[in-house]
């Protein structure tokens, strides 16, 4: 046996690697019978501002073009009018689907969504603390979240016009009195069952 040939028999043995998760499975699932007809497309009211068409988008979910799915701003314009679930020729639940994508960009931390996804999360903080939301302390939490210094210099104008004509008032954060927090525990045990 030559040096070589030993080297490769000392060598641990290869792994295989670990399974691929497809996280676009049950969505290409809901639309599986699709056929591109374009009526989504025709009844958003959004498609105008949005990169990709949700007829385009639903192709690219059949095929598994994750990578341009989630490079598109499309399904983070979706308004949740359910116009083109209720004019879809094949009933198929297309608002559903859209909202799924929300959820795996969320999950997987996705960084053309971090800042939707990190205001999203402040405001149900404040909504969770004291059943409503609280601007100031909803702005607090956000930008504490986004760990810039400077952001929030951008909305000091903004901020102060809305503070001077008595759209929002100067709260402190607080704790709040946790009366939602139950209904919150509740909500995440089912999710993480359906999960399951």
């Amino acid at each position: 046996m030559n040096r070589l040939g030993k080297l490769e028999s000392e060598q641990e043995p290869e792994t295989a690697p670990a399974p691929v998760i497809d996280s676009l499975a049950s969505i290409r699932d809901m639309v599986s019978t699709c056929i591109q007809c374009g009526t989504c497309t025709g009844s958003c009211p959004n498609a105008f501002a949005m990169d990709l068409t949700p007829r385009q988008l639903w192709y690219n979910v059949l095929r598994g073009e994750k990578e341009t799915i989630f490079h598109s701003k499309t399904f983070s314009l979706c308004s949740v009018c359910y116009y083109c679930t209720l004019r879809c020729p094949r009933g198929l639940p297309l608002t559903e689907a859209m909202s799924a994508l929300k959820q795996i960009a969320a999950k997987e931390n996705l960084a053309p969504y971090k800042k939707s996804i990190r205001f999203y999360k402040s405001f149900m903080e404040s909504v969770c603390r004291h059943g409503r939301v609280r601007e100031m302390e909803l702005m607090t939490l956000y930008f504490i979240s986004m760990k810039s210094p400077f952001l929030p210099l951008q909305f000091a104008p903004l901020g102060m016009k809305l503070m001077g004509k008595g759209k929002i008032s100067f709260e402190i954060p607080s704790k709040g009195n946790g009366a939602l927090k139950a209904i919150f525990r509740k909500v995440e045990e089912l999710e993480k069952k359906e999960e399951k």
